[in-house]
């Protein structure tokens, strides 16, 4: 059983993605990896936001090799103000820390879009359950960046997908009117689909 306040849950899947070994990690990486490169979603996106994996998040590296052996253009969260903003990342982009202390890269602001430019989105997550309800850190900033799928008749774009531990799932997370589902999450051993 999990704790069911967001802070008591963010702290205990916090302590226990830290448990995680480094080889834990790494194989847990390369299981997601393999999961998402066969979804027609990530086949057919060209556009794809990752993130910068911190605190046993999981690690997108060989997602993001794969990514840039297929020509798509991958690209990292950039805080702007309280939501994001996507900037392109190839091998080589020099990267500096934002004010929460992540690396973000250090170019052009004419070069960042908007998340209604992406194709595909993998966001980290602190638990998830099975109807796509996901607890982030707790700063809503993906939920701000992705707002407008609330009340957009378009909601196949992006397609948000959530990359999380197997443990991290839940059987029921309370959502808020501003949260904003997934369509779906993958883990070392399993992907769910939202049904919404």
């Amino acid at each position: 059983m999990h704790p069911q306040s967001p802070a008591l849950m963010r702290k205990h899947m916090r302590t226990k993605r830290l448990d995680l070994s480094a080889s834990e990690l790494q194989q847990h990486a390369e299981a997601v990896c393999e999961r998402l490169v066969v979804m027609d979603v990530y086949q057919s996106a060209q556009h794809m936001a990752v993130y910068w994996a911190v605190n046993g998040e999981m690690a997108l590296d060989p997602v993001i090799e794969h990514a840039w052996g297929k020509d798509k253009s991958v690209y990292l969260p950039v805080l702007e103000n309280k939501a994001l903003r996507f900037s392109p990342y190839r091998p080589g982009t020099p990267l500096k820390k934002n004010r929460l202390g992540l690396p973000e890269p250090d170019v052009s602001s004419s070069a960042v879009l908007s998340g209604q430019n992406m194709d595909l989105v993998l966001m980290p997550l602190v638990a998830f359950d099975p109807q796509g309800h996901r607890i982030g850190m707790g700063g809503g900033f993906y939920d701000r960046s992705f707002a407008f799928r609330l009340t957009s008749n378009v909601k196949c774009r992006p397609v948000l997908l959530g990359i999380a531990h197997d443990f991290q799932r839940v059987d029921r997370v309370h959502r808020e009117p501003w949260d904003v589902p997934l369509d779906g999450v993958i883990t070392e051993s399993a992907t769910y689909l939202s049904k919404a």
